[in-house]
């Protein structure tokens, strides 16, 4: 039997190499978007997209049901689905903090929640929460990120030992920096001259555009998730980047915090 995978935010970045990596290896793969216009180029790949914000419930549950009736199971949840942010953390609007944290940390959490019930009933189940690297530490200027993505690695330490009697098993994956449209897609404050942070933020945000695009091949992220769905026995915690990025977060446990702060800001040129 096809395992059944879903996969939010499907229609670009890793969450579409992705998608289209597991379907040409034989995977029963849908894909979310709140864009119905990306539905027609995907299908075309074997994917089978549906509309859903992860951050509208009825759109959540209206997806997970559709899945259900179709196929009656599901075996594997790729919580992809996030968005960027950068600023200053006393110049970003709060609402905008709220709607960041509202995709990237409560959106995960309202698919998990329409997904269980029916990963307990079948007894069965694996949940891929994506994380980031950036989720390990404070970075300069992406504080709101790192802070999502670190409460999501969190939550998934937690649910993990919540739902492992029921025969579900849940992880994160955490990825450097990938070259997707990403840097495009996110929310920055602008760059204003009257800011106090305009040198080091602008330092800072053309460093991070330029990570991104020479950041790593997405496809490398699909085939590690290929790689823990076919684990018997997966682990909690995956990072997949760069020798660097990985080294930084031993870094981080290893080091005084000035220290590990000062190599920080030396990287970032603050």
């Amino acid at each position: 039997m096809k395992k059944v995978v879903l996969i939010t935010g499907a229609s670009s970045g890793i969450g579409k190499s992705v998608a289209f990596y597991l379907a040409q290896k034989g995977f029963v793969v849908y894909g979310t978007s709140r864009n119905p216009i990306d539905s027609k180029i995907l299908d075309e790949k074997g994917i089978k997209m549906l509309i859903m914000d992860v951050r509208d419930e009825i759109s959540i549950q209206n997806a997970i049901h559709q899945i259900f009736q179709e196929q009656g199971r599901l075996d594997i949840l790729v919580n992809n689905a996030g968005v960027g942010i950068m600023g200053a953390v006393e110049e970003i609007p709060l609402a905008e903090a709220k709607n960041h944290f509202d995709t990237n940390f409560f959106g995960p959490i309202s698919v998990m929640q329409a997904t269980l019930p029916h990963m307990r009933q079948q007894k069965s189940g694996l949940i891929i929460n994506i994380t980031s690297i950036a989720g390990y530490m404070g970075l300069p200027f992406r504080g709101i990120y790192s802070a999502s993505k670190g409460a999501l690695e969190l939550l998934t330490e937690a649910i993990s030992m919540e739902v492992k009697p029921f025969g579900i098993s849940v992880v994160n994956v955490a990825p450097g920096d990938f070259a997707t449209n990403i840097a495009s897609g996110r929310y920055h404050v602008k760059n204003l001259e009257t800011s106090p942070y305009s040198e080091s933020y602008g330092k800072t945000l053309k460093l991070m555009n330029t990570h991104v695009d020479s950041g790593s091949d997405p496809m490398q992220m699909a085939r590690a998730i290929e790689k823990i769905i076919n684990l018997q026995n997966p682990k909690i915690h995956y990072k997949v980047g760069v020798f660097m990025q990985k080294v930084s977060i031993v870094l981080k446990r290893i080091l005084p915090d000035r220290m590990y702060q000062k190599i920080l800001m030396r990287h970032y040129k603050l």
